[in-house]
């Protein structure tokens, strides 16, 4: 994340939280052996399903870039991540400032320290309005959601497996998404979603948990989803 406008951050909230649903469906871990041969796409889709289904929660390690399509210059930011059901999420960027992205699933609240601001929007309002929700939430499906299909012919697979993800109703900030998904252990590693102007985000994640006790050195409780920010912080509602 990086230092906007106000009315910048907002468009940022919702184009971010647009595929944050998307990602921790990405993240799980199928507990069954990857397969010597390639697996078809669809059957990749459906492990991740099953998978999401029945994990309390995913913690990772987290690189993101940000490329606009006409610019050279490639965003960068870094840090920890977790989803935990039902519906709350927290990000921490530890580069290239300081800045917490969370949701108790009630409000979304985005804290950046290098300009002193936070701002708080409700969260099941914009949720609702997300083709990915109910995925994220549990109640929706990826084949149901998405045209699931192998990768364009530009992308190499390296020793990952790799499948295509297009939302089936048109979505204001997704064009498609790739994802990379280890061989030997069957995580994804490595998200890259384009929007309608061609904007390139690339997430990779490493030290991949599902269904654990602890985020860093916290333990996973209602109190993890809830930021105070210092006093002098100037609080946006929207």
């Amino acid at each position: 994340m990086f230092q906007l406008s106000s009315h910048c951050l907002l468009q940022v909230i919702s184009r971010f939280f647009s595929y944050l649903p998307m990602l921790v469906a990405l993240l799980l871990v199928s507990h069954s052996p990857a397969a010597a041969q390639a697996i078809d796409p669809l059957d990749v889709a459906q492990k991740l399903q099953s998978t999401y289904e029945q994990a309390s929660n995913v913690v990772a390690d987290f690189q993101q870039t940000t490329q606009m399509k006409f610019s050279s210059r490639v965003r960068q930011g870094s840090g920890t991540m977790i989803f935990s059901k039902p519906g709350r999420m927290r990000w921490d960027y530890e580069k290239p400032d300081y800045q917490v992205l969370i949701s108790d699933g009630v409000t979304i609240s985005m804290y950046f320290e290098k300009s002193g601001q936070m701002i708080i929007s409700n969260a099941k309002e914009y949720l609702q309005s997300d083709v990915t929700y109910s995925f994220f939430a549990g109640t929706g499906n990826i084949l149901k959601d998405f045209e699931v299909s192998a990768p364009d012919p530009v992308y190499k697979m390296a020793n990952s497996y790799l499948i295509k993800l297009i939302p089936k109703s048109s979505h204001p900030h997704v064009s498609s998404i790739h994802a990379w998904i280890s061989r030997d252990s069957f995580l994804i590693t490595h998200l890259q979603i384009i929007d309608h102007f061609d904007t390139v985000t690339d997430l990779f994640f490493e030290n991949i948990q599902t269904d654990t006790d602890h985020y860093g050195s916290r333990a996973i409780k209602d109190d993890l989803f809830i930021f105070i920010p210092p006093a002098n912080t100037e609080i946006i509602e929207q």
